[in-house]
């Protein structure tokens, strides 16, 4: 028998797998079935109610084999003497356009210009205990990019560009749970993300292919004046060509947008965001999203979404959380000595005691005028301006300036500041100190609404922890819609996130999916 069920269900039973599956075999009788197969479709919490609910979509199997919980098969050809693709970049865009290269029969020389991911936790480790940055090894750069070390959130809406599920997958295929098929919000966390990244790098080794840790790429490699990239120069003053590039740096990658600029790969500015890190008690989350004081043992850290707009001297901005993370931490960012950039991880269990998220004001051309100068560069240096003050005025090191945020709205110093998830530790200021007028005022309208929508979220038992800098790519590289190949200069394919292209672990390792199709159907041998 093959059933297909849909399913309201209380959490302590949804989500209790024992007690699930003795509903499921109560719901259908089967206690008598010589096999038995209950597998989970879809899972989605509904909190809209007083009465919390969980609607679970799941197949039954009983008496009959059940087909493979994933189609995906980790088995890959042998690509050691095929063409090569020069992939610069590891992150989830780099490593997804290399599996996909080798299951096309084609050899990825993957470039990383910080450790792996094992090694980089050293320097993670000095960022938040001796404030010293490694600007080839942090919580940007490195094996498995930056969201290897932040939450591991897999929610996209990107379905339009790749087959979702498919990179859902490879992911379980190589250690991650089951549970993210089935999840409307599907998390991994940060704990849970290097063995498996440093297992999908063992796929790429033991199929022929190359990866490289400590490689920063120095220069490009162009034919008749940018009109083709054949590969890239690394620091040591190697060389790497192939069939082309796929550039998937990361939204942090400034020297490599640089470079762009000045050896005439056309490049462009594009909106991003800024802003803070707003910290509240996870418990407080909880209660208002969940309607009780305590959620009890099966429900996970709530979490929320808010967006408004502004209008200050008559420009209209939006203001957004960004990057929510219950039960998280806030953890320095910064990519360089005198930078001071803040961002959000949660682990698997989502276990602390605080909750974090971006909260952020988009950049508007208007604001990109001082730095006109830079041309594309323009909202890097902006981006550069915030972070640097925010260093400076707290000492230089990775202290970051924070706010309760009710002060923050009244425009007062902090008297004294709340606990915190943020190792390096907390200076009190006013955190207009750093925080240009347009983005300050605008933050403070916003959060003044969303006081509005969750209650007790402006109090002086929340705080403002900043920079939140690098929500996304100051800089767009941009290509063909249909072909992926940089508009003016042959071989060169933009890829994920620093690109411009992407906003996250999913949707930046579907782009290197699509890229690494795209490059193979241009010029595959």
């Amino acid at each position: 028998m093959h059933q297909s069920l849909q399913l309201t269900l209380p959490p302590d039973v949804a989500l209790d797998d024992a007690a699930f599956q003795q509903h499921v075999v109560r719901h259908l009788g089967l206690q008598q079935a010589e096999t038995l197969t209950i597998r989970k479709l879809k899972q989605s919490i509904d909190a809209r109610s007083r009465q919390v609910k969980v609607n679970v979509s799941v197949e039954v199997y009983a008496d009959e084999a059940a087909p493979p919980a994933i189609a995906y098969q980790k088995s890959y050809p042998d690509v050691s003497q095929k063409p090569t693709v020069v992939i610069v970049g590891c992150g989830p865009a780099g490593m997804f356009a290399a599996l996909r290269l080798i299951e096309l029969g084609y050899k990825p020389i993957v470039l990383e210009r910080g450790k792996d991911v094992r090694a980089r936790r050293r320097d993670l480790a000095a960022i938040n205990k001796e404030h010293i940055v490694d600007p080839d090894s942090n919580y940007c750069f490195g094996e498995g990019g930056a969201g290897t070390y932040s939450d591991g959130k897999l929610y996209t809406r990107s379905n339009k560009r790749g087959d979702v599920r498919r990179i859902l997958e490879i992911l379980v295929a190589h250690g991650a749970t089951d549970q993210i098929l089935y999840d409307a919000h599907p998390h991994i966390g940060t704990n849970k993300l290097p063995p498996l990244i440093a297992d999908m790098r063992e796929s790429i080794l033991q199929a022929g292919g190359e990866v490289h840790f400590n490689t920063r790429v120095a220069d490009f490699i162009l034919d008749n004046q940018s009109e083709a990239m054949r590969g890239v120069i690394t620091s040591d003053g190697k060389e790497y060509v192939g069939l082309g590039v796929i550039l998937a740096t990361g939204h942090s990658a400034r020297d490599i947008f640089e470079l762009c600029h000045q050896r005439g790969v056309y490049i462009e500015s594009k909106p991003f965001a800024v802003g803070v890190r707003i910290e509240h008690a996870q418990s407080l989350i909880d209660s208002v999203q969940y309607h009780c004081d305590d959620r009890g043992e099966y429900l996970p850290a709530a979490s929320y979404s808010l967006v408004t707009q502004t209008r200050v001297n008559g420009v209209q901005r939006g203001v957004f959380s960004f990057c929510m993370c219950p039960g998280g931490f806030i953890v320095p960012a910064a990519t360089a000595p005198g930078e001071l950039v803040v961002n959000g991880m949660s682990p698997s269990r989502r276990d602390s005691r605080f909750a974090n998220s971006g909260m952020v004001v988009s950049i508007e051309e208007a604001d990109l005028k001082p730095f006109a100068k830079f041309g594309p560069l323009a909202g890097l240096e902006l981006q550069k301006k915030i972070e640097q003050k925010a260093c400076a005025i707290t000492g230089g090191g990775q202290v970051a300036p924070a706010q309760r945020v009710q002060d923050f709205i009244k425009q007062r110093t902090s008297s004294s500041l709340l606990e915190t998830s943020y190792q390096p530790g907390l200076q009190s200021l006013d955190l207009r100190e750093y925080l240009p007028p347009h983005i300050a005022e605008p933050l403070r309208l916003g959060l003044q609404d969303f006081g509005k929508k969750i209650k007790g979220y402006v109090s002086n038992e929340a705080q403002l922890i900043g920079a939140e800098s690098r929500t996304s790519s100051p800089v767009r590289i941009p290509r063909d819609r249909e072909t992926a190949e940089h508009i003016q200069t042959k071989r060169l394919f933009p890829c994920g996130e620093g690109a411009g292209y992407a906003g996250g672990i999913m949707s930046a390792a579907l782009d290197g999916t699509f890229v690494a199709e795209c490059l193979v159907k241009l010029y595959g041998k």
